[in-house]
């Protein structure tokens, strides 16, 4: 990462916690007045969305061109791939081996504009619940954007094209995209899995746990008094009564 990038993710940081101080308010009052309570879940998206966009504008439009800086002798690049012949020809010129390419600055831009979009893919699956067709069309369009904006000088309102427009940096974020697609399908499809597996395992532990036989009470056979006293009458002694006449 170059001390530019590092300057740029700096500012980028330092918008998103002025914009989400702005934004977190009012959200929390709207979850107060909506729900009665602070829905968790939709601050932490607001939160990440948030960042995610200051940090991306960051890193596209910053640093900005000072007085004097010299324009690009090139100011698009239109063939695919070309950055493998860049890696190559920055480690000759260092006089490295290609078990250096990953070090190079050309490869870590590279893998800079595909970790720029992975969470736009991420968002396509979490947030938006689509395919990999939309994140597909989605970070490429972003991405198209982006190299446009950079070609135009910032739409005219930068003194001049500070950015080089590059076909690699188009496939870069759009396999950043599609990757973090990917990723976000994967873990969804995962825990649900995992959440089936354990519904299925409660439901054969109900299934094979013997149920607790309670015994039948025996009914109760009535007696002299208890039937006396249903009907309202005093207990006969029997040793009292008088013994049957004979026919």
């Amino acid at each position: 990462m170059t001390s530019a990038q590092e300057t740029a993710l700096t500012y980028g940081f330092g918008a998103f916690v002025v914009v989400w101080a702005v934004l977190l308010v009012p959200q929390l009052v709207s979850h107060h007045a909506r729900f009665g309570r602070v829905d968790g879940r939709r601050v932490v998206t607001t939160g990440a969305v948030t960042l995610y966009t200051c940090l991306a504008l960051a890193v596209v439009l910053l640093p900005l061109p000072a007085p004097g800086d010299p324009e690009l002798t090139q100011t698009v690049q239109l063939v695919p791939f070309q950055w493998i012949a860049d890696v190559g020809t920055e480690l000759d010129k260092h006089g490295l081996s290609h078990a250096h390419a990953l070090f190079t600055q050309t490869f870590q831009q590279l893998a800079m504009n595909v970790l720029l979009f992975v969470p736009l893919g991420v968002f396509a699956v979490l947030l938006w619940k689509r395919g990999a067709r939309f994140a597909t069309l989605t970070g490429f369009g972003v991405s198209l954007l982006v190299e446009i904006t950079q070609l135009t000088a910032n739409f005219g309102t930068a003194p001049l094209p500070y950015r080089i427009f590059d076909v690699d940096d188009l496939l870069a974020n759009t396999a950043g995209a599609v990757l973090g697609w990917a990723g976000a399908t994967l873990a969804v499809l995962l825990r649900r899995i995992r959440k089936a597996g354990v519904a299925g395992r409660t439901s054969a532990t109900a299934r094979t746990t013997p149920l607790a036989v309670v015994p039948r009470p025996r009914r109760a056979v009535p007696t002299a008094h208890a039937f006396a006293d249903r009907v309202g009458a005093p207990p006969a002694d029997l040793r009292t009564q008088p013994l049957p006449r004979p026919r």
